[in-house]
């Protein structure tokens, strides 16, 4: 099956000028604040302080996946962790950049999560093996103002993102609420109330930059499956050779392939044989009832002038008109 990739030359418009100013919420907080207000989190305390203490020595993400929700990130990303070129952040989804008590912590905080130059320095020199280190937090590509945090501490990261089909993203999202009890409503019933007021959720979540609120972050299918104003954002501050834009369908049904593309990507060595031996199970593969079809069709009349808009963009169709 042929794989899609879209990097620098897959996008229409040009690059913009890059001047960032400087931001004046991300600090490089001292080691006492880095273990601030992480009493809810789950990472031992011993662990949370050996981290804090160590933070000067740890390193930045080389890559992050940035999206889509209910895309395969996780899949993704666990994939990526098999190769022993790329060491592990402390969980898969950081959220430094969407959260503002995360960015209250300062970068500090963040590095904390990732291995050390120690590490990276044994691996290259040592073991002659190059290493990189990331993190896949989806939230990254839906929220307007998270792109320029990003270019302001991270210019260079390398971005991945993977578009899954807009209509089955939503759908999927929906039953992943369900069943984490964050939805009670059909999924007919709560797309028509995001219908009605998807104008004035669009205007809120540009306005405030700390529009946050959890119970919106989990029920906005459509706007999440809007995907070309999420990525004109991500691209009007990066160099398009930092992007790799992936179809999920098609690494759903070749994770081997498109593994083999994302560690092109990222200049990682590998082989066929190594591809072809892994196991490529898939996670958060959950099976729920089929779409009623009426409401799949208006649907997909619902995405059709945002996903042409994309296709233009791109300059690839996508092959989302069924």
């Amino acid at each position: 099956m042929k794989q899609s990739v879209y990097n620098s030359t897959a996008f229409s418009d040009a690059h913009p000028s890059r001047e960032i100013a400087s931001s004046p919420r991300i600090s490089s907080a001292s080691t006492p604040s880095v273990l601030q207000g992480q009493r809810d989190s789950p990472t031992p305390l011993l662990e949370k302080l050996c981290r804090g203490l160590t933070s000067p020595i740890r390193l930045l993400p080389d890559f992050l996946i940035i999206g889509a929700q209910k895309g395969g990130t996780t899949s993704l990303y666990n994939y990526l962790q098999a190769y022993p070129y790329i060491g592990s952040a402390a969980r898969k989804e950081v959220h430094f950049f969407d959260r503002r008590s995360n960015l209250n912590k300062g970068l500090s905080w963040y590095r904390g999560h990732f291995p050390t130059r120690v590490e990276q320095y044994f691996t290259q020199r040592l073991r002659q093996q190059a290493f990189l280190t990331g993190e896949a937090t989806p939230e990254y590509l839906f929220l307007p103002h998270i792109p320029e945090q990003v270019a302001r501490v991270l210019p260079h990261v390398k971005l991945i993102v993977l578009l899954r089909h807009p209509v089955d993203r939503a759908y999927s999202q929906y039953q992943h609420a369900v069943v984490q009890g964050h939805e009670i409503r059909s999924f007919e019933e709560a797309i028509n109330a995001q219908e009605a007021s998807l104008a004035e959720e669009q205007a809120s979540i540009l306005q405030d930059e700390d529009y946050e609120h959890y119970t919106y972050m989990q029920h906005c299918y459509l706007m999440r499956s809007i995907y070309i104003d999420q990525l004109q954002r991500w691209i009007h501050l990066f160099p398009r050779e930092q992007f790799l834009i992936l179809k999920s369908e098609e690494f759903y049904a070749d994770p081997a392939i498109t593994l083999k593309q994302v560690l092109g990507f990222l200049n990682v060595p590998t082989s066929e044989v190594e591809l072809r031996k892994s196991e490529y199970k898939p996670y958060y593969a959950n099976h729920y009832a089929t779409m009623d079809m009426a409401l799949h069709k208006r649907l997909i009349a619902f995405f059709e002038p945002y996903n042409a808009l994309l296709y233009d963009f791109l300059g690839v169709n996508l092959g989302w008109d069924k």
